[in-house]
C-alpha cells in the first residue's frame, strides 16, 4: 500500500508540475519555440485537450484491463513527450509534445485512484492515502511555475521537459517493479461510438474556449462551440442506448456522483482556472518577473498541500460532500479577498487572500478524491476517478478563457502602457469577483446534493461509499 501510494501520488504530482511549468514563463517559452500569441494560448490549451479527451476513456479501460497496465503506459508515454518537448526542432512540434502529454496525463491521472483505492481498505487508511493523493495535486501545482521559470532562466525552455522526462521514467520503473494489478472481474464490452463522440466534442469543446480570446463571434470559434456541445449530446444519447456505457448516466441519480462532478466542474471553473492564468495577471499588473509570479501563486498552493494532509481530520465530522461545499465556500472567501490589486500594490496584498483560498482548495481535493471513488461502484473506481478529472479539467479549460475574457475586458481601450496596467488591474478585480461568484455557486449546487443526499437511502451492493461508512462507524 505505502508503494502504491508513493508511485501514484509521485506520478500525480508529476502530472500537474508539466501542466502549469509553463505557466509562469508563457511569453519567454513562446518567444524561445518561435510561437505567436495563438501558440501561446495552446501551450497550455494542448495539454487540456488530450487530458480532457481521454480520462473517462482510460478510466474505463484500466478497470476492464488493468489498471497498473495503463497506468505505466501512461507513465512512459509521459516520458516519451517531455522528451519530444525537449527535443522539438520547431513550435508546431512542441505543441504536438503539449498535445500528447495530455493524453499520457490522462492515462496516469484516471487509473491512480483506483489503484490506491484497490491496495488501501475502506476506512481511515483510504481517507488517509486519499488525502495524501490530493495534497499531491496541489504540491505540483506549488512546484510547476517556480520550476519552469528557473529552468527556463537557467538552462533554456528545453530543458524543462528533458527535466521531467527523466523524473517520470524513474517513476515508471517503480510502477512496473512496486504496483500491484487490479481490474473489475468481468471487464465490459469496448464503447467504440462512447470513446468517439465524448473525445472529439471535448476536444473541439475546448479548442472552442481556447479560439474564442481572439474573438467569440468568429465562425471558427462559434463552429468549434456548437460542434463540441453536438458531440457531447450525441455521446450522451450514445451512452443512454448502449447496453455496456462507458459512462453509466444512471450514476447521475446519485447526489454523491453529482457532487463529485460537479464540484470538480466548479474547482476547474472558478478556482483552477483563475489561478493557472494568475501568475500572467501578475506580472501584468504588478510588474513581477515570471519567477516571483510563480513564488506567489505557490503560497496557495503549498498550503492546499498541508491543509489536504490534515483534511482527514474532518471525515469523522463531515461527509465528503458536506467538505466539498466548505472548501469550495472557504475558496470563495479566499478569492475574494484578492480583490482590490492595482499597479502600485505590494505582492503581499495577496498574502491573506492566497492563504484562506489555499486552505480551502486542500479540503477541496482531499474531499474530491475521496468522492470520486465513494460514489461510484468498488469495481468502477477508474471511471469514477476520469470522470472526475473530465469535468475539472473541462472546467478549467472554461475558467481560463472566462478569466482572459473578463480580465482583458478593460484594457483593449487602453490609450497608453500605464493606462493599459491600470486598465489590467481593473479587469483582473472583476476576474477575481466572478471567480469568487463561481466558487459560492458551487458551494451551494455541492450543499444541495448534500441535502439530497440525506434524504436517500443508501444503495444495496458493495460500493465503495458503503464500505468506506460502515468502516468508519
Amino acid at each position: 500500500p505505502g508503494a502504491t501510494l508513493a508511485v501514484t501520488a509521485a506520478a500525480t504530482a508529476l502530472v500537474t508540475v508539466a501542466y502549469t511549468a509553463p505557466t509562469a514563463s508563457l511569453a519567454a517559452t513562446a518567444q524561445a519555440a518561435h510561437l505567436g500569441a495563438t501558440g501561446r494560448t495552446w501551450i497550455l490549451t494542448g495539454t487540456l485537450v488530450g487530458i480532457s479527451a481521454l480520462l473517462l476513456t482510460a478510466g474505463s479501460a484500466a478497470d476492464d484491463h488493468g489498471r497498473k497496465r495503463v497506468f505505466t503506459f501512461g507513465v512512459l508515454l509521459f516520458a516519451a513527450s517531455e522528451a519530444l518537448a525537449a527535443l522539438a526542432p520547431v513550435g508546431a512540434v512542441y505543441l504536438a509534445a503539449r498535445v500528447l502529454l495530455g493524453v499520457a496525463s490522462a492515462a496516469v491521472l484516471a487509473p491512480a485512484l483506483g489503484l490506491v483505492s484497490h491496495a488501501h481498505p475502506p476506512g481511515p487508511a483510504r481517507i488517509r492515502a486519499l488525502g495524501i493523493w490530493g495534497a499531491a495535486i496541489g504540491l505540483g501545482i506549488a512546484v510547476g511555475p517556480v520550476y519552469g521559470a528557473l529552468v527556463e532562466q537557467w538552462a533554456g525552455w528545453r530543458a524543462v521537459g528533458g527535466g521531467l522526462a527523466v523524473a517520470s521514467a524513474a517513476v515508471a520503473a517503480c510502477a512496473a517493479r512496486y504496483l500491484t494489478e487490479s481490474r473489475a472481474e468481468r471487464p465490459r464490452a469496448l464503447d467504440p461510438y462512447g470513446v468517439l463522440t465524448l473525445a472529439a466534442g471535448t476536444s473541439l469543446l475546448i479548442a472552442g474556449l481556447a479560439e474564442g480570446r481572439g474573438g467569440w463571434g468568429r465562425p471558427v470559434v462559434v463552429a468549434l462551440l456548437v460542434g463540441g456541445m453536438l458531440l457531447l449530446a450525441t455521446f450522451a444519447a450514445v451512452e443512454a442506448k448502449v447496453r455496456e456505457p462507458m459512462l453509466d448516466l444512471a450514476l447521475f441519480r446519485s447526489p454523491g456522483f453529482i457532487a463529485a462532478t460537479g464540484g470538480a466542474l466548479f474547482t476547474g471553473l472558478s478556482l483552477v482556472g483563475f489561478m493557472s492564468y494568475l501568475p500572467t495577471l501578475l506580472q501584468g499588473v504588478l510588474g513581477l518577473s515570471g519567477l516571483a509570479a510563480g513564488g506567489v501563486l505557490a503560497l496557495w498552493s503549498g498550503l492546499s498541500v498541508i491543509s489536504a494532509l490534515q483534511a482527514r481530520r474532518l471525515a469523522t465530522r463531515l461527509s465528503a460532500t458536506a467538505q466539498v461545499a466548505l472548501g469550495l465556500l472557504v475558496c470563495g472567501l479566499g478569492e475574494a479577498g484578492l480583490y482590490g490589486l492595482t499597479p502600485g500594490s505590494s505582492w503581499l496584498r495577496l498574502a491573506p487572500g492566497l492563504a484562506v483560498a489555499g486552505i480551502g482548495s486542500g479540503v477541496l481535493n482531499a474531499a474530491l478524491a475521496r468522492l470520486a471513488v465513494s460514489s461510484v461502484p468498488a469495481h468502477r473506481a477508474a471511471m469514477g476517478s476520469g470522470a472526475n478529472n473530465t469535468s475539472r479539467y473541462i472546467g478549467s479549460a472554461l475558467g481560463v478563457a472566462i478569466t482572459v475574457a473578463v480580465a482583458g475586458s478593460a484594457r483593449a481601450t487602453a490609450p497608453s502602457p500605464s493606462a493599459a496596467a491600470d486598465a489590467l488591474a481593473t479587469g483582473t478585480g472583476r476576474a477575481i469577483l466572478v471567480a469568487a461568484a463561481l466558487c459560492f455557486v458551487g458551494a451551494v449546487l455541492a450543499l444541495a446534493a448534500r441535502a439530497a443526499e440525506s434524504r436517500t437511502e443508501p444503495a444495496p451492493g458493495p460500493t465503495a461509499a458503503s464500505q468506506e461508512h460502515a468502516s468508519a462507524r
